[in-house]
């Protein structure tokens, strides 16, 4: 017995135009994909990163004209310790070194005197809106105090103490924020030189 040979002949009651298939793949796949396409430029605009230092390029050029301010702060042999309550306020206390205390003037000869007034930055370390720049106000002795809003989030910062007047110094450190204290000491690479 011989098998009928295969009809290859059929015929579609409808044009291919309308057939749900040529919609769903030809059509809707694609249309799909550029709609998808669209919203992740548009949401990967919305979400962006932020720019933490504007300058960077320019920090960097100048990195060695900062080293003097630490090197001050070694040479002065200044020490800082802050406090961080949990209402935002900021305790900040400027130790100087019990020679300069009993002598009334500082190392390198200048009387010793507390500035009215330090800057205080603190530094996100990759959200630029999570920044803080404040100005801790003299208030007693070596007490200094300033309110801020830190994110109650844990993360990394850079925190930067500094005087702007004849001893140009500052204090650096870094730190997870929020804790209930950071101390500041001289960098210890000037020891070596």
């Amino acid at each position: 017995m011989s098998t009928p040979a295969p009809n290859f002949k059929h015929q579609d009651s409808q044009p291919w135009y309308k057939n749900y298939m040529v919609v769903i793949f030809v059509i809707g796949m694609p249309a799909f994909v550029v709609i998808a396409c669209l919203w992740f430029v548009y949401y990967s605009y919305q979400i962006r990163d932020s720019v933490v230092r504007d300058d960077w390029y320019m920090d960097g050029k100048t990195l060695y004209h900062d080293v003097s301010r630490d090197k001050l702060t070694y040479d002065l042999d200044l020490h800082g310790e802050m406090q961080f309550a949990d209402d935002g306020n900021i305790v900040f206390y400027l130790n100087y070194p019990e020679q300069s205390l009993q002598s009334g003037k500082l190392l390198n000869g200048t009387p010793l005197t507390y500035p009215d007034k330090l800057d205080l930055s603190i530094s996100h370390a990759t959200d630029i809106k999570k920044d803080r720049d404040v100005v801790l106000l003299h208030q007693e002795g070596n007490k200094y105090s300033a309110k801020v809003d830190i994110d109650p989030v844990k993360a990394k910062y850079y925190l930067q103490v500094s005087n702007e007047g004849k001893d140009d110094w500052r204090m650096q450190d870094v730190a997870k924020l929020p804790r209930s204290k950071v101390s500041f000491d001289p960098l210890p690479v000037f020891a070596e030189s």
